[in-house]
């Protein structure tokens, strides 16, 4: 381990955080093992950590925070760990108490919405304060979940009248003319992922009534020509799949009191060759505009399984040589 080798006892005030501190089968604790090349013990109350000085420090302050986590919300996830070590590398762990705060909403089983990471904040404090704000990042960053999370409380906060969630259909190497079924049964498997979130935060039961009063409407993107959106909150997803002439016309559909949240990863475009894509064209036509917003997550930001960050870090490296 090195030289300046010593052994800091870590006094625990609440014995009951601590095997959720550890993890099933210690693997929490594991993990901090591996990422700062410590040896964890516990001896009666206190946490023993052995290894080098610095390493030593940086575990303590990231047990402590960490036992905040659990003091709140009684359970650490693996992608709360991972980014806890994160923020304690960069001195920021102080940042952690304004994530647990930041509560969006509560989801219809009980669960609490709020961003998880940095990227996560700066971007539903963006949808708060401009009504027009482009979320852009990779897959597993929670742009369309916290959009639609953020519509949600605006809805029960009589903010706005009604919420519309759109998509553009395009195939990814398929094509719609051969799916059975009328138009609308062609194009639910390409709306599916926001049905599978509204679902989660509303419940399904609440989703039916809210969409036989018109209040939420889910439809593809070529529904939306020629209307004018007001008191609503629109999402748009998959917007790297609009050409340049749709993102045009969903931007100028906005009426009074609505506000629009486009989400999209710029490096999952399935238009056809030739076609340039909306998303990438518009913020170098609106960047700077009063009102409207950028907000870009990275890898850093992704809250899915570990491995969808590593795999974005592998396709980056890979696509960087290409």
């Amino acid at each position: 381990m090195g030289k300046n080798i010593q052994e800091k006892g870590i006094a625990i005030e609440d014995n009951s955080i601590i095997p959720g501190l550890f993890g099933q089968f210690d693997e929490n604790i594991k993990i901090i093992e591996k990422e700062f090349n410590v040896e964890i013990l516990i001896r009666e109350e206190e946490i023993k950590v052995i290894g080098e000085e610095l390493a030593v420090e940086l575990v303590e302050r990231l047990i402590y925070k960490l036992a905040d986590i659990l003091k709140r919300q009684k359970k650490l996830t693996k992608q709360e760990l991972m980014y806890t070590i994160q923020l304690i590398y960069k001195g920021k762990e102080d940042k952690v108490k304004e994530l647990l705060d930041d509560i969006i909403c509560i989801t219809a089983s009980g669960k609490a919405i709020k961003p998880k990471t940095l990227g996560q904040k700066r971007y539903v404090n963006a949808i708060k304060n401009n009504d027009i704000v482009f979320g852009i990042g990779p897959a597993g960053t929670g742009k369309t979940y916290l959009a639609m999370a953020m519509a949600v409380n605006a809805f029960r906060n009589n903010e706005v009248k009604r919420i519309i969630l759109t998509r553009p259909a395009v195939e990814a190497g398929e094509s719609l003319g051969f799916l059975p079924g009328d138009l609308q049964e062609k194009v639910d498997p390409y709306l599916r992922p926001i049905y599978d979130a509204l679902f989660d935060i509303l419940g399904f039961e609440t989703y039916v009534k809210f969409v036989e009063k018109g209040l939420i409407e889910v439809a593809p993107l070529a529904y939306m020509r020629g209307r004018t959106l007001d008191s609503s909150y629109v999402i748009l997803d998959e917007a790297q799949n609009t050409t340049n002439e749709q993102m045009k016309m969903f931007l100028t559909r906005l009426g009074f009191g609505s506000k629009a949240i486009i989400t999209g990863d710029i490096t999952q475009v399935d238009l056809p060759k030739g076609k340039s894509s909306g998303l990438k064209t518009v913020s170098k036509i609106l960047e700077g505009v009063d009102g409207i917003d950028f907000v870009n997550l990275t890898k850093l930001d992704v809250v899915r399984h570990p491995l969808v960050q590593k795999i974005i870090e592998a396709y980056d490296e890979y696509e960087g040589k290409a």
